[in-house]
This record gives C-alpha cells, structure tokens and sequence, in this order.
C-alpha cells in the first residue's frame, strides 16, 4: 500500500493537513523507530500496534466476522487466528465466560451475520473441557432460533471433529432442538421444517436419522413421520394417535404446504396464503412472477422478509409512487419497536439500502426503478437500528480511515467497503451530536464537507471521493493540537493497519491532552476489521477499543464518554 494520493477535484489541496511528511518508502528502520511502548506489537505493515487480548478479539469476531479477508490477512487466515484464540480462552478457564458472550450477542442481535456466532459455539461444543461443551450445548436451542442457523452449527462442529462428530451430547441437543419446539410451539416448528427444508447441504432428514431422535411428543411424531414418509403416512399416524386438535391443525397446515408446492393457479395460491398464513419459500417458482402473489405475501410478510424483497416487489410495480403499498412500507421501515423484535441489523439495512438505490441485482437479470419513499424509510432503518442515545453534550473529532486497506469489502459484502461502512456509521453520532468536526486521513488529513441532513448515500459517495494513501492514525490529534482546536472526544473509524509518520496514536493523544488541558481527553477507536490489533493503550481509561457495526457500539461509547462505566 503506497502513499501515492490521487488528486480529486471535489476537495481542495489547500485544505490538506500533512504532518511533517515522510518519504513513502517503509521498512524495518522506520517501524523500530516508532516503537515506544513495551506491549506494542508488529503488524503486517511494519507499524505497530496493541495486541487486544482474546475475549476482546473473540467480540471483533463474533460481530464482524472475517469473511472476504482484510488487506493483509486471508478469510482463512483470519479464521484459524480467532479459532486459535477460542482455545486458548477455553484452556484458561474462560470457555463459560465465552459462550455467554456468544449467547449475549445472538440474542441481543449485536451481530450482522449469526456465521461467524455458530462457528464459535461449535468450536466451544466440540472442546475437551466439559463446563464449555455443557454450557455450549445449553444454549443451543437460544443461538440456533431457526433451522438454518442450525445446520450451520453442524456443519461447523462436524469440521471441528475428529471423530463421528455425533456422540451422545451432540446428539442430545439436536434431539432437544426439534423436541422444544414441538413441546412449546408446534405449528411453528411446522413452520420452518417447510419453510427451511435444506441448507447448508444439510437437511432435516439427515440430522434425525443421524440424532437417532426417538419422539414422545405426539406432535413432534407427526411432524418427523411428515419429514421422512411424506403426506400421506403423517396422516396415516395422526389416525393411530387420535383426533386430537393440535395434530389436527398440523396436519392441515402440511397439507396446505404439499398444495402450494403443486400449484399452478394464482387466485389458488393467494387463498393459500392468506388462509394458512404460508410464506414465500411455500411459493413454487413457476408463481414468483405473480403480482397478485407477492401483494398477497407483503400482507403479512415478516421484516427481514420484506426488507430482502424490495427490489423484486418494486420491479413488479407493486410499490409505485403514492401506492397504499409504499406508505405501508415506509411506516414498517421507520418502526422502531417492529425492528428491534425483528433483530434488524444496521449493517444489514445499509447493505440493503446501498443495493436498493442501484436498481439492479447483483446477480440475475433482476432490474427496477428505486422508489424515493422507500429509499428514505431504509435510510431511517439504519439509524433506528442502532440503541438510541441521548447527545453528551461533548466536542467531537470524527476521523475516518481512507487509506488504501479500507478499501477491502467490509464482512464479505462486495459492494460495501469498509471505508463506506465506517462512513456511514461516523453519521450515527454526528445526527445525534450537535459539536463535531469531520475528517477523513491517510498519511494526510482533510475536512469532509458532510451535512447533517446528507443521507448514507450522499455520505458514501462523499467518502470514497477522498484519496487515499499510507495510514497514520495521529494525524486527528495532530491536527487538532496544531490548530489549537478544543475535542473532547476523538472517534477513530479504522482497521488498525497503522504505520506511516513517527507520532504513535496513544501518544499524540497524550500530548493532545496536555497541551490543551483537556486531561481527560477520550479516544474511541472503532475497529473495522476483526484482526488482532488496536491503536488504543488498554492501560490507559480514557481510550476504548469497539467493535465496529456492533448495534449496541453507540450506547456503549455514550456511557464510556459520559464516564458512567
């Protein structure tokens, strides 16, 4: 990554704040010259960092994962670093503490995508010490809420297995799974055997024959004789077990299923839905062209659902502008409430959003015209997402990274980088925050000229317009100091890969402080990636290291900042 910036007519060179520049040669030279800390590590720049310890870098993984890799490591890489830290925390003692970490951030829905949650919880299910796997096992049934999340939990412990993978306590949790649900809410557990078939390359059929599950929930018989011999022998053993109302109701609901996935008639298929409440996957492929179809889903589609669906259903003109159809839409998408039992993710939103506004799929042929009001209700979404906080109050220095290693697709997401990304999470504290200042840096620092009111598209567009080059993460406070500015509170948006210029982080705030007798001067560095490093001191109170897109990560450095943690 060299420190050749690409001029840009959109911002003015005058404005350019460049501290005592350096050549952008880099070297082993340069690196040992700036180490003045003895817990400071190496990173693959030959900068140098903090090492965060293992229960911190297992909440970087568990929130941001590490799919697409970063600018210097590998997915791969990135995956056998963090599973190496899970073992290492587990033969300290600390597997309980971990598994409640990991049960905390799926239930809370602190995390974008439950991949990187599952793959924890296997490796703790699969280890030798038997508080963890106990505790791992217990808590299955809480992470694993739908099918899908649990063949990927097996997919993930069969990879970490030297054996069958499939033991008693395996076996007895994937028992557990199916017989809860069959115990408490049977037609839901009907519900997703249909709706979530397979996945993963895994099937339902595949892990009851394998869970060897032996039934005595009379539901749950139904429901597992459904799975393996169809239709027709499910109705065959509702007969053997007796009339009772809550077979009965399974059945019909199985039955109106097998009809849905026979049908060729529309007006059939809007009946069937509306009657039986079926959802998108009951929906053969020959009917997904349907108008009639898709409005009778949007009824009662759920949030995710719909959220995932806007560009299908806009390109069928069932949300054109001024129908009852886009109204109710943007009212779903600026509810706070129904987002937050949904665990609607903020970097979800922003994913969906930044698809949206191109009009076309990825993938496909699938093209549409974006619909203004629908546009502005996921800009809402987005911030609505996050727990809301009250203003502190405090001045502010937003800094995002620029530099060349945030240009890497931000959790695996091709079309979002990580520099988009810390952009559009930079805006949730500015909305909320009446003194800030906004800069973007490389191996040189500039003003962002962002509004208040810009949505997350302009902000984007904004940020990637900025050049980029090297990383030197002093230069907000530099900046600050030199220009004798007064900040309360540094935010730093970055992956940490520091080490262009001689002033280390940690201690140009120091001297930030000092100088301007703001002693209690705070830096928050909002971690873009789940490596290792970080450029705050642990030791030192008034620095935070966060995980960046963590939902909770606003409410967390408002209580930081108002000094009530």
């Amino acid at each position: 990554m060299g420190t050749t910036s690409t001029k840009n007519k959109d911002f003015d060179d005058e404005d350019v704040y460049q501290h005592k520049p350096l050549t952008a040669k880099r070297g082993p030279e340069q690196s040992q010259r700036v180490k003045i800390h003895r817990s400071q590590v190496q990173n693959a720049f030959g900068g140098w960092n903090f090492q965060i310890d293992d229960m911190h870098r297992a909440q970087r993984f568990l929130i941001m994962g590490c799919e697409g890799g970063t600018y210097t490591a590998s997915e791969q890489q990135l995956k056998r670093e963090n599973a190496k830290s899970f073992d290492r925390l587990i033969s300290e003692k600390k597997g309980k503490e971990l598994v409640e970490l990991i049960r905390e951030i799926s239930m809370e829905g602190r995390a974008a995508k439950q991949g990187p949650t599952l793959f924890a919880l296997a490796i703790c299910a699969r280890s030798n010490d038997v508080e963890t796997k106990k505790a791992a096992y217990e808590c299955l049934n809480e992470v694993c809420r739908i099918p899908t999340h649990l063949f990927m939990f097996v997919k993930f412990a069969e990879s970490e297995s030297n054996g069958t993978g499939w033991g008693r306590a395996h076996r007895r949790a994937i028992n557990n799974w199916y017989e809860e649900l069959a115990e408490d809410k049977p037609m839901v557990l009907a519900l997703l055997i249909t709706k979530y078939k397979k996945r993963e390359d895994w099937s339902h059929r595949d892990l009851l024959r394998l869970s060897h599950i032996k039934p005595k929930n009379d539901c749950l018989k139904v429901i597992i004789r459904f799975i393996i011999k169809g239709l027709e022998e499910a109705k065959k053993l509702q007969e053997e077990l007796g009339n009772d109302e809550n077979l009965q109701k399974i059945l019909t609901f199985l039955e109106a299923t097998e009809k849905a996935r026979k049908c060729t008639d529309e007006e059939m298929m809007k009946e069937l839905i509306k009657k039986h409440s079926l959802v998108r996957e009951h929906v053969p492929t020959r009917l997904l062209n349907s108008k009639a179809v898709w409005e009778t889903l949007l009824q009662r589609m759920p949030m995710t659902a719909m959220i995932r669906n806007l560009g299908k259903m806009t390109s069928m003109g069932l949300i054109d502008t001024g129908s009852v159809y886009e109204e109710a839409i943007h009212e779903k998408l600026t509810n706070v409430e129904a987002l937050k039992i949904a665990r609607v993710h903020p970097f979800n939103v922003l994913v969906a959003l930044n698809q949206y506004k191109k009009g076309h799929g990825d993938k496909g042929h699938l093209k549409w015209n974006p619909n203004g009001k629908v546009m502005t209700g996921l800009d809402s979404a987005y911030y609505l997402a996050f727990n809301a906080v009250e203003p502190t109050g405090k001045r502010y220095m937003l800094a995002i990274d620029v530099s060349g290693s945030m240009s890497v697709p931000c959790m695996g997401t091709q079309s979002l980088t990580c520099r988009d990304a810390a952009s559009a999470m930079m805006m949730v504290t500015f909305r909320t925050e009446e003194h800030c200042e906004v800069v973007a840096f490389s191996h040189e620092l500039r003003q962002v000229p962002i509004k208040k009111d810009d949505d997350l598209n302009a902000v984007i567009e904004k940020s990637s317009k900025i050049p980029f080059g090297g990383t030197d993460c002093a230069l907000p406070m530099l900046y600050a100091m030199e220009r004798q500015k007064k900040i309360d509170v540094f935010i730093v948006y970055t992956d940490n890969e520091t080490w262009y210029g001689k002033v280390h982080p940690f201690k140009a705030i120091q001297d930030y402080r000092m100088k301007m007798e703001i002693y209690n001067a705070k830096l928050i560095v909002v971690g873009m990636s789940s490596n290792g490093f970080t450029i705050a001191d642990p030791d030192d109170p008034n620095m935070l290291d966060i995980v960046g897109f963590d939902s909770g990560a606003i409410e967390v450095m408002n209580n930081f900042i108002l000094e009530k943690v």
